[in-house]
């Protein structure tokens, strides 16, 4: 299995330190190199890689703000040289860290958690632009920021303009509208429960009558979301036998 792998890292030495640890390792396809935010955003639309190295402190954007800038993320291995920076990253539930200068056991382990989380995202559908349950996205909130796998999580909500995810116990806002959402989330589990919600038909632990000819589900999480009458025979027909 050959592993697409970009760099975004703004120092040239950095980069050509990790050029050099990936030819060590053949299952690595190196497609390309950036400098900054916005040449790596290009270059991730364009080759569309299984594995990101990202450095963390760049000038003018970081790479967290890249992170943000896209609709799906790759795998994220982050590079820093600062150890706070480092520590931090685990809030962002990135797959694993490099301090700079990168040593070279410290990257074959990294490669092993890449390998083997890649080993079950292969089911990606190529043909589409849907996302797909092991797929990444990345939230910020505030100053508090998430790499989350869309499989894990249960439920959209529109709040203004803006759209509240809900997982592991979190409900921070996505600075997008439920429709945007709605158009990249695989439909075989996302389900259009009434006008303000999409449910993850995965974390529906039991569904009630209601009134009108309507349902009414509760979620795994506790949480419960009305189906409108128009989705409730939608419901009934999506998920018979």
């Amino acid at each position: 299995m050959k592993i697409k792998a970009v760099i975004v890292e703004d120092s040239r030495l950095a980069r050509n330190e990790l050029k050099e640890l990936i030819k060590k390792h053949e299952e690595i396809e190196l497609v390309g190199e950036a400098e900054n935010v916005d040449s790596g955003y290009e270059l991730i639309q364009k080759e569309h890689p299984d594995l990101l190295f990202l450095d963390i402190n760049m000038p003018e954007k970081d790479g967290f703000e890249l992170l943000e800038m896209l609709d799906e993320v790759p795998i994220t291995v982050f590079t820093t040289a600062f150890d706070e920076y480092a520590i931090k990253s685990f809030e962002y539930n990135a797959l694993d860290y490099l301090l700079k200068p990168v040593n070279e056991k410290r990257f074959a382990k990294a490669l092993e958690k890449v390998t083997t989380q890649l080993s079950g995202n292969k089911e990606e559908v190529a043909t589409t632009k849907k996302l797909s349950e092991n797929s990444q996205i990345f939230i910020k909130d505030g100053e508090s920021c998430w790499l989350v796998k869309v499989g894990d999580i249960s439920h959209f909500e529109i709040v203004g303009n803006y759209t509240r995810v809900f997982f592991d116990k979190k409900k921070p806002l996505l600075y997008k509208s439920l429709n945007q959402v709605e158009e990249k989330l695989p439909e075989q589990s996302f389900f259009r429960a009434n006008r303000q919600q999409i449910v993850n038909t995965n974390f529906i632990e039991n569904v009630m009558p209601w009134f009108n000819g309507k349902l009414k589900l509760q979620m795994k999480n506790g949480e419960e979301v009305e189906v409108s009458r128009r989705q409730s025979y939608i419901f009934k027909d999506k998920m018979s036998l």
